[in-house]
């Protein structure tokens, strides 16, 4: 973070210093959460979590160098009270980081939202923002009121770039998270039927996903919106915007555009990057076709900074995967390829799934394995019976479904009458660990894919943990 004296802070803030904190004392360290992240001239924030109170820890993280802690009740230490809970004192994490920015004029703010792939392109375009200068991008999918503020705030002088990944859970979230850092340029990926069950309709997820555009400036100020040609829904947020809009995908009329799409052995897409009237091959790293919007929404990002299609090219082909659990692809021993895509799952990501795993396989022999899709609300059953008629008709060989909740898989892959697969519905991952133990054979492939409740990585850890061992 740029340096800021604790009552500079303090008046950022709205907080009072107490304790032993010194007005001139400075925070010149990265912010946390986490005493155990605390380091010299730090700001430890306390939150009180489910199963522990971030207070408790307020004196182990100054004594590991923090200056101060930002909290919600007096502790043992220089601190910086926060009058309200949790609440109030995540609100002034978000006013310090909203302060950092409009100091940091140099440095281009990008958002990244949409149902689906937003922690994989945000990945990619961290990865090719480094070649051009400084980044600060998010771990994971840090991407709440929380998460938001703090990587904010590790940006200093030197940042060049901040890209973050927007998410909501209703209609004004990522408006906040705009206001907290101003975008430059946004990018929407899709509209899909993830958190259908909190939004209500998709017209809700379509109104909370157009926060971020219309949070852009104007064209004439730099604003630039990048949006998904092939999303009727997306491409439709262009009225809703002032800033200039700049599409990417497969049709005709993409700024940005792939040509001759096609996936490797290990699939993994190759195609033709058409952009500013020249053209370049590309080869990605990242496996599932579904990586080739990801990629061009990057590749979308990087022509508005001026880069020609071969470094564009280039840059989307030296990328390769980042944060865990998506479309890990990890080959034992004797030969058995295990797909940990387990960190989370909608009717769409598992869609795209699905056709991945249908390529990989070829002539081997696949195992899908699914857990349950969270959050559909009413279209729960409806959903998951057409994820399993996707795995039928996609020829997965073996479909094992995780959890009761997960019934109308196994329901819609009986419903398709030429399928000549199998169907087995464990309880639990140590019952899934069981029955593919025991049907394995060398050269298998096995997909794991659930929403993270389900926590299928598990599944995928013991198999290839355990087994590659043996």
């Amino acid at each position: 973070m740029i340096a800021l004296t604790l009552d500079r802070i303090a008046e950022i803030t709205r907080s009072r210093l107490r304790g032993s904190a010194q007005p001139t004392d400075t925070v010149d360290g990265p912010v946390v959460i986490d005493s155990r992240e605390a380091a010299p001239g730090s700001l430890f924030v306390a939150l009180r979590g489910a199963r522990v109170d971030g207070h408790d820890f307020a004196e182990a993280a100054v004594a590991a160098g923090a200056a101060a802690v930002l909290c919600s009740r007096p502790v043992d230490a220089p601190h910086l009270l926060v009058e309200g809970g949790d609440d109030e004192v995540v609100a002034a994490l978000a006013r310090l980081a909203r302060a950092v920015v409009a100091q940091l004029p140099g440095a281009d703010v990008i958002g990244v939202t949409g149902s689906s792939g937003k922690t994989t392109t945000k990945d990619l375009l961290a990865q090719v923002l480094r070649r051009i200068g400084p980044t600060v991008a998010p771990p994971g999918s840090f991407n709440n009121e929380i998460g938001h503020p703090l990587t904010v705030l590790r940006a200093d002088e030197t940042t060049r770039f901040i890209a973050l990944e927007v998410a909501a859970r209703g209609v004004g979230h990522i408006a906040h998270l705009c206001r907290i850092a101003p975008p430059r340029i946004g990018v929407v990926l899709n509209v899909g039927s993830a958190h259908m069950g909190e939004f209500g309709d998709r017209a809700a997820i379509v109104r909370a996903k157009g926060e971020l555009v219309e949070a852009l400036p104007p064209a004439e100020q730099g604003g630039v919106a990048v949006l998904n040609a092939d999303d009727d829904a997306v491409i439709g947020m262009a009225a809703r915007t002032p800033a200039r809009v700049l599409s990417y995908g497969l049709a005709e009329s993409a700024d940005v555009r792939a040509d001759e799409v096609e996936l490797d052995e290990q699939g993994r897409p190759r195609f033709t990057l058409a952009v500013g009237g020249d053209t370049a091959p590309v080869r990605l790293r990242l496996v599932g076709v579904h990586q080739v919007h990801n990629a061009l929404a990057v590749a979308a990002v990087l022509h508005e900074l001026g880069r020609d299609a071969t470094d564009i090219a280039a840059a989307l082909g030296e990328a390769g995967p980042v944060s865990r659990w998506r479309m890990e692809v990890t080959e034992r021993p004797d030969g058995v390829t295990i797909v940990n895509d387990a960190y989370n799952a909608n009717p769409e990501s598992m869609s795209a799934a699905l056709r991945t795993l249908a390529t990989l396989a070829a002539s081997r022999r696949s195992f899908a394995v699914l857990g349950h899709m969270a959050e559909l609300g009413s279209a729960h059953r409806s959903e998951h019976e057409r994820v399993g008629r996707l795995a039928a008709e996609s020829g997965v060989d073996v479909l094992v479904t995780v959890g009761e909740q997960a019934a109308g898989i196994a329901d819609g892959a009986a419903s398709v009458a030429d399928w000549t697969g199998q169907t087995v519905a464990v309880a639990d991952v140590a019952e899934a660990v069981a029955v593919l133990r025991e049907r394995l054979r060398p050269k298998d492939i096995v997909m794991l894919k659930g929403s993270r409740v389900a926590g299928l990585e598990q599944v995928a850890e013991q198999l290839i943990g355990v087994e590659a061992a043996e």
